[in-house]
């Protein structure tokens, strides 16, 4: 039976939020899809930013979940690209990360809401009604973060140049590594291959010029990455 194609910009058929996935990660989305069940209307998803600007203009959906790093610029930049001609839609950041920089980049570019992709499904369908009724959400323990990060660092993070020179999935990497994360866990962590997080761990070492884990693990912790 071949799936019906939402009519773009249709009004809900049934008083459910409309609400559209952003994730490079297929098996996430399909993961994400099946745990909100019939409790709200996924109308769409996208994989890249690209395709993410493309159809949220098309669907104009209530609520998008937004992944925060993917290979072609991220959550952010789907934000910075909808946000002016698009306001009504409504943006809530679900992504691994519970980084400062992600949480408070998503935040300032518009996103209402930062939760992180442990959460259950009740407490994500709890989060989209919230945040579709202009609420500002945050996973329990990023909220406190969040307002002493803004009351305390109202500029954008100082430039990091070692930092700057990692992508955005080898800082995922790097955070998982430093908090104790095995090789296998960060994969199963990531949606991505135990080979592919060695790759990762050996560009990072290289790139820092460290020759270890535990190294990188003191790195990431003076720079509060963990």
């Amino acid at each position: 039976m071949v799936e019906q194609e939402p009519v773009e910009g249709a009004a809900p058929r049934d008083g459910r939020l409309r609400v559209f996935l952003v994730d490079d990660h297929a098996m996430f989305r399909a993961g994400v899809r099946a745990e909100l069940g019939a409790r709200v209307e996924v109308v769409g998803e996208a994989s890249t930013v690209a395709e993410a600007v493309t159809r949220i203009a098309a669907m104009q959906p209530d609520v998008v979940l937004l992944d925060v790093h993917m290979p072609d610029g991220g959550g952010r930049a789907v934000l910075e690209a909808m946000r002016r001609t698009h306001p009504q839609v409504r943006f809530l950041a679900l992504s691994v990360s519970d980084a400062a920089e992600d949480v408070i980049g998503l935040i300032r570019a518009g996103a209402r809401g930062y939760v992180t992709k442990t959460i259950s499904p009740e407490e994500l369908t709890d989060a989209i009604r919230r945040v579709a009724d202009g609420d500002a959400v945050f996973s329990p323990r990023l909220a406190g973060f969040v307002l002493d990060a803004f009351a305390s660092r109202p500029d954008a993070p100082v430039a990091d140049p070692e930092l700057d020179q990692l992508t955005n999935r080898e800082r995922e990497v790097l955070r998982l590594l430093a908090r104790g994360y095995a090789y296998k866990e960060i994969a199963r962590e990531l949606y991505i291959s135990i080979k592919t997080v060695e790759t990762h761990v050996s560009n990072v070492l290289r790139k820092l010029q460290m020759s270890n884990r535990y190294e990188l693990s003191r790195w990431a912790a003076d720079r509060r990455l963990v």
